[in-house]
């Protein structure tokens, strides 16, 4: 195992830490150019979702604008390679962010340290300046599968089994980096740095599993309303069947001599990663959520992932250490006695609460949640003025607000095209950048 290990699992952890708003995996621009607002995770919001008047295609611009820097992706190309680059993409891999650019003190540094060759003189990567703590942590659970209605009304009421399955993907990291560190990187003239130590660590874990659902659905109608008014209920009680659990603990020192070099040869560690693994766990999770619609009113309440858990057992234990961080040494491997017994994994609990409103050229909406990532705020609104839709929003996530504008262009009853512009912070910086989406609105017979 080589650096190029720890430093992708560090660069790793200061993308996934700036990939901030949700905007970033939707392909509704619609949606986007509301601020987010409109992708609660409440099992019962997303039965109303599922009736929505219309569906929406992305266009892919993020893909098509990687595509041109394609030469920046081959981890052979010492030169060209940009794994920083890279993993900006994997954040936001569905719009166009203006400003996003390969190479410079950013790129130079992340290489370097991804090659084993940090330069020993460090102000050599002034001009790169990330965040001094990071913290990130999600989990995708899609779910395919169908509800089995019975106890039919014609007012639309129903009651349901809901059977699926799919993946449940999580995934959480810690950074820091030394305040002296970034501060000698941030410096806009050199810095004499003798006989100094800096450090950075990360903690970073992720978990594969399929998730195998049975659910509970159901709609009561309201004695006098509207197709779609009514309160809807849903609940889901998922098994979970691991494959893969990684936890990484990386730790790196930078010692610098007398002259303010790098060290060729410290006395101490400069690299240590311990890293720990799994395959196989069993665990569950329970989501539930309860949404009322009437008239235009629509609000909604969920809790995901009550009680989840998995247990991983037979974890296995290496630890990897290096001598110098500047020569492109390779690294010595143990294998350490694993823990004993089962490790138990848990993951917050996410409560999302929704409000809607929607009069005949306006709509409001608002999301606010707890869970991963802290506090998330979204809100926006839509007028509707004949063939032109105004939108406008801003969503808080990780301490910052992103704001988000778009416009709809309605080419008939049946088709629509929607653009929205946004603040995207998926960058190792979290320096704010516009972000653009473009989807495809087909829209429903009323």
């Amino acid at each position: 195992m080589r650096l190029r290990t720890v430093g992708l699992v560090f660069v790793c952890s200061l993308v996934a830490s700036g990939s901030a708003v949700a905007q970033s995996f939707s392909g509704d621009a619609r949606k986007v150019g509301m601020g987010g607002a409109g992708y609660s995770e409440n099992l019962a919001t997303r039965m109303i979702e599922d009736e929505r008047p219309y569906k929406a295609i992305v266009i892919p611009l993020g893909i098509l604008q990687a595509i041109q820097d394609r030469d920046r992706f081959n981890p052979d190309d010492k030169q060209n390679f940009d794994p920083a680059l890279v993993l900006e993409y994997a954040a936001s891999p569905l719009h166009y962010v203006i400003g996003r650019e390969p190479g410079g003190a950013r790129g130079k540094f992340v290489r370097d340290v991804v090659n084993g060759e940090v330069s020993r003189d460090l102000n050599s990567y002034r001009g790169f300046n990330p965040a001094n703590h990071l913290k990130a942590e999600g989990l995708a659970s899609p779910s395919w599968g169908k509800t089995i209605k019975f106890a039919r009304r014609p007012t639309g009421a129903f009651q349901g089994i809901y059977i699926g399955v799919g993946p449940y993907l999580s995934a959480r990291t810690d950074l820091n980096i030394d305040q002296a560190l970034t501060d000698v990187l941030a410096s806009a003239t050199p810095v004499s740095i003798p006989n100094r130590t800096f450090y950075i660590s990360d903690v970073s874990a992720g978990q594969l599993a399929l998730a195998v659902t049975g659910g509970y659905r159901a709609r009561f109608a309201f004695r006098s309303g509207g197709p779609r008014d009514g309160v809807y209920v849903g609940a889901n009680y998922s098994y979970l069947r691991g494959f893969h659990y990684d936890e990484a603990t990386v730790n790196i020192r930078l010692d610098t001599d007398s002259t303010g070099l790098v060290t060729l040869l410290p006395v101490t560690i400069p690299a240590q990663v311990d890293y720990r693994y799994s395959k196989s766990g069993t665990g569950r999770a329970v989501d539930a959520g309860i949404a009322v619609v009437y008239g235009g009113l629509e609000l909604g309440f969920g809790a995901n992932g009550l009680g989840n858990r998995i247990d991983w057992e037979g974890l296995s234990l290496r630890r990897y250490t290096l001598r110098t961080l500047v020569a492109s040494a390779d690294f010595l491997n143990q294998r350490l006695p694993g823990p004993t017994g089962k490790f138990q994994v848990k993951l917050p609990v996410d409560y999302t609460g929704s409000g809607a409103y929607r009069w005949e050229k306006i709509s409001v909406v608002a999301e606010a949640a707890n869970g991963f990532q802290g506090t998330r705020l979204h809100s926006g609104l839509e007028f509707r003025l004949g063939p032109v839709e105004l939108r406008g929003g801003a969503g808080y996530s990780l301490d910052r607000w992103q704001p988000a504008g778009g416009i709809g262009l309605n080419m008939g009853q049946r088709f629509s095209i929607d653009v929205a512009a946004y603040g995207s912070t998926t960058n190792l910086e979290r320096v704010m950048r516009p972000a653009i989406a473009v989807s495809l609105r087909f829209n429903r017979r009323s």
